[in-house]
């Protein structure tokens, strides 16, 4: 018998720390390799944790909720003395080369990293039945109800990725007894607190009576998704010069072109909503508009404007664990209907937390639906990375002038932030007034 140790590895982020979440094995489970031992989030996701070992739990060394570095000892293991050093592993990958430390999968390093460098993709875990995915994939299988033997593979070297887990489910019709929730049942708190007041003060607790109401407040520890959220604001925030532009319009005929494509057999198990047309609008305007899908970038020689001739677009999600931006990537080459199933699938992983570091990175500008808390407008800021951010506003009833007369039509309000270092007042009135056409006539995508 020996008994082995397993630290918190480097989950392919490049991040240094992570929070033990939930553990799923108690002091004398058994184990076998690739069992979930407990669930960690990041700044960026929440990572479920694969046993690299088989036989018993020794000792849990961090409790839940406790956010410690990459490397720090988490769990023992009692296993036989003839364990071999990486059972059942994935095939060899450059990742397992030596001094690359220890990550998700493999763990077969022994040397110590000495740098932060970038590593190669996450190997993915072959399984005892064969299959090859990742564990993020492996928990969306189950929780779809989706049988990944059934699943044929397009990933490389055999890897189920999670289009074919998502492929299949629709295929199968899964999704026609999944509802995605509204928005407004999802709630996101922020609590300003300059770092320069006093604690008592930040609180809005007078230095008098500091103490005395210490027990009528609460700390909430900022860290995970909260503290990467608060982080990349307060960058964009001091770092863009903004400028907010906005445009009331009445979308009387996209809420028809929904209710036409809600009754459509084409988009049956699609979940289809304005932000459909909205995402639409926003690609088309890009096209006609292209610097507010760039990006400002210092270096060492100076600034720079990088022009992205692509679309990937972001959409802000209020999330129980806080803000996610995931973004839908190469969004100009979809039409209608790959865009729909793409939104459903990105709303989908968003609502239950799961969304990737992966879904996360590269966006060029994004979509914040803040309608869904009834609200008419707002001045968003900026995601890092990028030049504009859109703002969709509630759709409701109102009055409208239409050829002279008075009628009830359906009006939003569409505003914008925007790096006035990169994007000039022309740009972005034209780029918003572009997004309010579609919305106005939704007839202008069809070119």
């Amino acid at each position: 018998m020996s008994t082995q140790t397993f630290t918190l590895p480097d989950v392919g982020e490049g991040l240094t720390e992570a929070e033990i979440v939930t553990w799923r094995v108690a002091p004398g489970d058994a184990v076998a390799v690739n069992d979930v031992i407990c669930e960690i989030e990041t700044a960026k996701s929440l990572v479920e944790l694969p046993s690299p070992h088989a036989g018993t739990v020794g000792e849990l060394l961090v409790p839940e909720g406790r956010t410690i570095d990459v490397g720090t000892p988490i769990i023992t293991f009692v296993t036989g003395a003839a364990e071999p050093a990486a059972p059942a592993a994935a095939p060899p990958a450059p990742a397992a080369e030596e001094g690359s430390g220890s990550v998700l999968v493999g763990y077969g390093s022994g040397a110590e990293a000495t740098s932060r460098r970038r590593r190669p993709a996450e190997r993915p875990v072959r399984s005892t039945v064969g299959v090859i995915a990742k564990p993020p994939i492996r928990k969306l299988a189950r929780d779809l109800g989706v049988d990944l033997t059934q699943v044929a593979p397009t990933g490389a070297d055999g890897e189920v990725t999670r289009d074919d887990v998502m492929r299949h489910a629709e295929q199968a019709s899964v999704f026609r007894n999944i509802q995605t929730p509204e928005w407004g049942d999802v709630r996101e708190e922020t609590v300003p607190a300059p770092q320069s007041a006093p604690v008592g003060l930040a609180r809005g607790i007078s230095p008098a009576r500091a103490g005395a109401d210490e027990s009528r407040t609460e700390s909430i520890p900022v860290k995970g998704v909260r503290k990467a959220t608060s982080s990349a604001m307060v960058q964009s925030a001091y770092s863009a010069p903004h400028v907010t532009v906005w445009k009331e319009v009445d979308a009387t005929r996209t809420m028809e072109l929904v209710k036409r494509l809600k009754a459509s057999p084409d988009f049956a198990d699609i979940k289809v909503s304005p932000l459909l047309i909205v995402a639409r609008a926003v690609i088309w305007a890009v096209r006609r508009t292209p610097m507010v899908n760039a990006a400002w970038i210092d270096t060492a020689d100076g600034a720079e404007i990088a022009v992205r001739h692509y679309v990937n677009l972001g959409i802000a999600a209020a999330t129980p664990r806080g803000l996610l931006v995931p973004n839908i990537k190469d969004a100009q080459e979809m039409g209608m209907k790959d865009l729909a199933r793409a939104l459903n699938r990105l709303t989908t992983t968003a609502r239950e937390g799961r969304s990737t570091p992966a879904d996360q990175q590269g966006g060029t500008i994004t979509i914040t639906n803040i309608g869904v808390f009834g609200m008419d407008a707002g001045t968003p800021i900026i995601n890092p990375g990028e030049a504009g951010i859109v703002a969709m506003g509630t759709i409701s009833q109102k009055p409208w002038v239409v050829d002279g007369e008075v009628r009830p039509r359906w009006v939003t309000t569409v505003a914008g932030s925007f790096d006035h270092r990169v994007v000039d007042g022309d740009g972005m009135s034209r780029f918003i007034a572009d997004v309010a056409a579609v919305l106005e006539e939704p007839a202008l995508l069809v070119d």
